[in-house]
């Protein structure tokens, strides 16, 4: 017999948005249910809804208050959330290389004596890993991975810094990511990829989606100079498995 699910908490987002919250921390079933009903809200096409976006616990939906109200609209999500999860769908999964430590990787050493493990390590358990997309945010492209392994958890910098490679590949507290362009950030950098998730005039502009599969591979730096002009041309660089 399947449990029946727990309603989620509809909070509202200023006078214009609803927040469907199903977690108040990160967990692997609350995201689960976070794309589910992103994608119900879709396939419904509901008056009023303008936009959705999913995070790691909560999904923010837009909505034009002149056609539909708060508690109207939270009633629906609530139903939509309380529908039963679908079968596990086909999901895409992307290899990503990455180029770890040295200049590509300048936290690999420090997060290394941390852990009180090898560099080698770090990268075998980082590459080791079995990774999804739970969110994309803070700035354009940036993916948000669970499936760290516990081993390599570790709490974010003290001092963030203000500006950070595009294509870092860092992890932070029980998550990694993908950042996609330079910007500030308070978490460990492990190495770089030349995979552009996020990019201008190609198609698609964003390359990862919520609930994509990820795997990494290392590569050296003769590999990613070469893969980083191929991205800089256009070419998705991330290998497409299955």
């Amino acid at each position: 017999m399947v449990a029946a699910l727990s309603p989620p908490r509809i909070l509202p987002s200023g006078d214009a948005a609803i927040t469907v919250e199903f977690s108040r921390t990160i967990d692997a079933e609350a995201n689960r249910r976070v794309l589910a009903l992103d994608l119900l809200v879709a396939d419904q096409a509901l008056p009023g809804v303008t936009e959705t976006v999913p995070t790691y616990r909560s999904l923010l939906v837009h909505y034009d208050p002149l056609q539909i109200g708060f508690e109207a609209l939270g009633d629906q999500l609530t139903a939509l959330s309380l529908k039963p999860l679908p079968e596990a769908a086909a999901t895409r999964r992307w290899r990503i290389p990455v180029a770890y430590g040295g200049e590509n990787g300048i936290d690999l050493e420090d997060v290394a004596k941390t852990l009180d493990i090898t560099p080698d390590e770090v990268v075998a358990r980082h590459v080791g890993g079995d990774y999804r997309v739970a969110m994309i945010g803070f700035t354009p492209g940036w993916s948000y991975l669970s499936g760290l392994p516990s081993s390599m958890e570790i709490s974010r910098r003290q001092n963030p810094r203000l500006l950070t490679p595009p294509g870092t590949i860092s992890i932070g507290g029980i998550q990694t990511g993908v950042q996609c362009l330079a910007g500030p950030s308070g978490w460990h950098l492990l190495g770089r990829t030349a995979v552009r998730t996020y990019q201008l005039g190609r198609d698609p502009i964003f390359l990862l989606e919520p609930g994509d599969a990820i795997s990494f591979v290392a590569v050296d730096q003769k590999t990613f100079a070469e893969q980083d002009r191929a991205a800089d041309a256009g070419e998705f660089v991330a290998e497409l498995i299955s």
